[in-house]
């Protein structure tokens, strides 16, 4: 264990090893982390950098030592510092959108809970909370849009780095990749079309709301390598457990990821706290106010 992690997000990896270990992490918007120094770079599009910790407060100390432009990483090239949340004028409510289903497959009935819970600790505290949908999510399943880009789009990479390695040297994941047939290039448009229309959902709905409350994960945590899930009788390979962060990851917005219930197992059970692109003070703001609230505040890990 240690302070403070550094991790990087292609669909998941930082907000999902959180929601599983009961830690907090943040994916910021795409680009305000620079990639610099992080292997491999492509496709620099859709990977993320971002802090894990102990807490919203440490979280909130790694950000704003990693954020801003380091002159080479043309995605992070910004040199405004700027933020387009609710920054140090945090007493107005809130607009706040809970959201489980449809758009993101089965939830288990534990998470949904776990959710519903959030959102009402946080009318609780003054802000305006309702269930919304997005419908932008239901028609374009972003898990299908990110996997249609990404095959495309890392497997050179893996075809170099792996070119002369014998086959016990070659990790599953990358087998997994070279052996997924190539995304046609109509289905490859469309992908690219259907990231640009979960965008622009995305950013209707934040002209109505500030926070956007989902899972991190459609289950509890579960156990290392399991690769089927049973979700309210119905099975989804282990893949799906991608189906509510990888949207996010595709349209580049921010998102954190923090415990807020347990399981009748005793797992943690986390939720996944969504703003506007460069909103990350409102993001860590309610990110916050729920750690205050939090049904398992004293679930600290220990270093």
């Amino acid at each position: 264990m240690s302070p403070l992690g550094l991790g990087t997000d292609l669909a998941i990896s930082v907000r999902g090893p959180a929601a599983h270990t009961g830690i907090v992490s943040l994916k910021a918007t795409h680009g305000r982390v620079p990639m610099t120094g992080i292997w491999p770079r492509e496709p620099r599009r859709f990977w993320h950098v971002g802090p894990m910790a102990r807490s919203i407060r440490d979280l909130s100390l790694a950000f704003s030592q990693l954020a801003g432009p380091d002159g080479q990483d043309g995605y992070s090239s910004s040199a405004i510092s700027f933020d387009n949340g609710i920054g140090s004028s945090n007493q107005r409510p809130l607009r706040v959108g809970w959201l489980v289903e449809p758009g993101f497959g089965p939830i288990d009935r534990e998470v949904a809970a776990t959710v519903q819970a959030a959102a009402v600790a946080l009318k609780d505290v003054g802000h305006t909370v309702e269930s919304v949908r997005i419908p932008a999510l239901e028609r374009d399943f972003a898990l299908d849009v990110f996997t249609r880009l990404h095959v495309l789009e890392m497997k050179p990479g893996f075809e170099e780095t792996t070119a002369g390695r014998s086959e016990d040297e070659i990790g599953d994941m990358a087998r997994f990749m070279l052996g997924l047939p190539d995304t046609p290039a109509a289905d490859y448009i469309d992908a690219v079309q259907g990231a640009e229309r979960l965008r622009d959902g995305y950013a209707e709905y934040f002209q109505k709301y500030d926070v956007l409350l989902t899972p991190v994960l459609p289950t509890p945590s579960f156990k290392h390598g399991q690769e089927e899930l049973l979700i309210n009788g119905q099975t989804i390979g282990a893949m799906g457990i991608m189906n509510i962060t990888s949207h996010l990851s595709v349209t580049g917005l921010p998102g954190v990821s923090m415990r807020f219930g347990t399981s009748k197992e005793g797992m943690p059970i986390g939720v996944q706290i969504v703003c506007s692109w460069q909103s990350e003070s409102t993001i860590l703001h309610i990110a916050s106010l729920l750690e205050q609230v939090s049904p398992v505040s004293d679930l600290h890990p220990k270093i």
